[in-house]
């Protein structure tokens, strides 16, 4: 037996999945289902779990995210994928393979690290607004904009992306007002673009989210006015959970949406053992499309660790 093949027998786990959400389970899916020594590491806050269902699923149309996830860890544990709680504070590399630091002090060595820990929404400090993200407090229209068709509807705009959340959310109402304070000036021919499809503009800072409990009633102008609103969107700071990565000085990719690890089509960084999938990388990927692309990663990933053995067998 040669030095390569010492190596791949030599670490814990073929691949080790750092993230327990859809795209996570997804790729672990995947490896299970090809007899790969798989490990998922979740530290049990996946984004949707302020959502109390999930939209636009095929075949799940409505489940509780939380049931999918249920679901999901039952599968893999059937082709032998350990879940365990945690969460990673280092990657470092070993010959042939990665160690993986946990904030508990266990390591673990893994020949390939399938990264899908996702991001925080790091909301505007409004008081009320966080404690109803996810209910009446909303940010994607495809997720919650059916169960909010016309009705009062507000946007909160927190940056440029935010012309493009009203212009969307205009589908769902006609009843739809647009706080703009946070990316005045608008400029003239922006205003027009919105008023023509009968989007009110109000330029007076929101200082308060209103309601009872979890509902929203309306929000509360720096002036002490009220709109009377029944659900608000908006879009927070994006942050990626990647920092544990951060030793290994892997390539960036700069967008409109913040700052994520630059992947190829199939979630490949620039290191040739880690892939990463999902939110942490596409802030803009619901649940289908994270189930997707974790699919078609640890399919890459199986490939990969294939093509080795092959070589160390042929060497």
């Amino acid at each position: 037996m040669d030095d390569k093949t010492n190596q791949q027998q030599a670490h814990d786990w073929d691949v080790v999945v750092v993230g327990g959400g859809a795209a996570g389970l997804s790729a672990a899916l995947m490896l299970g289902r090809a007899r790969r020594r798989t490990l998922v590491i979740d530290a049990g806050h996946p984004r949707n779990r302020y959502a109390a269902h999930m939209h636009g699923v095929l075949g799940h149309e409505g489940l509780d995210p939380a049931e999918l996830l249920r679901r999901g860890r039952a599968e893999v544990a059937e082709y032998g994928v350990r879940v365990r709680a945690g969460r990673v504070d280092a990657v470092t590399d070993l010959p042939g393979g990665l160690r993986v630091s946990l904030d508990d002090g266990e390591d673990v060595s893994a020949r390939a690290l399938v990264v899908a820990t996702g991001l925080t929404d790091r909301l505007p400090e409004v008081p009320g607004l966080a404690e109803r993200w996810g209910i009446s407090v909303l940010h994607c229209p495809y997720c919650h904009g059916w169960e909010v068709r016309d009705q009062r509807l507000g946007v909160l705009a927190t940056g440029p992306l935010s012309l493009h959340q009203a212009q969307l959310v205009r589908q769902w109402s006609d009843d739809l007002t647009l706080f703009t304070a946070a990316i005045e000036p608008l400029g003239d021919e922006v205003e027009q673009r919105l008023r023509s499809r009968g989007v009110r503009l109000v330029r007076e800072p929101v200082v308060e989210v209103l309601g009872e409990g979890t509902a929203l009633s309306g929000v509360r102008l720096g002036d002490g006015s009220v709109v009377e609103l029944d659900a608000i969107f908006t879009g927070g700071t994006l942050v990626p959970h990647d920092g544990f990565l951060a030793g290994l000085d892997l390539a960036r990719s700069e967008n409109a949406m913040g700052s994520y690890l630059a992947v190829d089509g199939v979630g490949q960084t620039g290191h040739p053992r880690i892939w990463a999938v999902g939110n942490v990388v596409n802030p803009g990927a619901n649940v289908p499309l994270s189930i997707g692309a974790g699919a078609m990663t640890g399919s890459v990933v199986n490939m990969m660790l294939v093509t080795e053995e092959f070589d160390a067998a042929t060497a």
